[in-house]
């Protein structure tokens, strides 16, 4: 069997509302997106199957029966949904409840980190030019953000340094 072009179209069309829904910062838009996006899958699951009679040994012939996969996949999509449909239902409730609106909110250490990445990389500075500092060991033992583990010798000598100076 092949798809009709309708469905297709209609799914795509699922899909990107979905996915732009997704993107934005009002859990009740987000719960919209899960349910275009879960209405898509079905969609999508069931121009998949083959169209026939019912699949059930005895009443149809076997080159006549429909494909039972999607239908049992289409069964689980929905059941998924639902129950991201209720997580988000009662997140968006709780937040509207808490501080009387839905939006969320941007978490501090990632505004921080951004404003970090903002000012290390603005107008005008070339990392290829400069050596990077995260680099170097820091000697407190924590990986460099390449992934090696520095040496403990540079921990060591500054522990010994401050026992003799004291």
């Amino acid at each position: 069997m092949t798809p009709n072009l309708t469905y297709i179209v209609v799914v795509g069309v699922l899909f990107a509302a979905g996915v732009t829904l997704l993107l934005e910062r009002s859990l009740t838009r987000v719960l919209m997106g899960v349910i275009l996006l879960g209405n898509g899958a079905n969609l999508l699951l069931l121009t998949g199957g083959r169209a026939g009679g019912p699949p059930i040994v005895g009443t149809t012939e076997q080159a006549e029966m429909s494909d039972p996969l999607p239908q049992a996949m289409v069964l689980t999509a929905i059941v998924i949904t639902l129950g991201m449909t209720a997580f988000l239902l009662a997140l968006s409730y709780r937040s509207w409840h808490l501080n009387g609106h839905d939006e969320v909110q941007d978490d501090v250490e990632d505004r921080r980190i951004m404003d970090l990445a903002d000012r290390d990389e603005g107008p005008g500075t070339d990392d290829a030019d400069q050596p990077d500092s995260d680099d170097q060991p820091d000697g407190d033992g924590r990986p460099d953000p390449d992934g090696r583990r520095p040496s403990a010798a540079p921990a060591a000598a500054a522990a010994g340094e401050r026992g003799r100076g004291a």
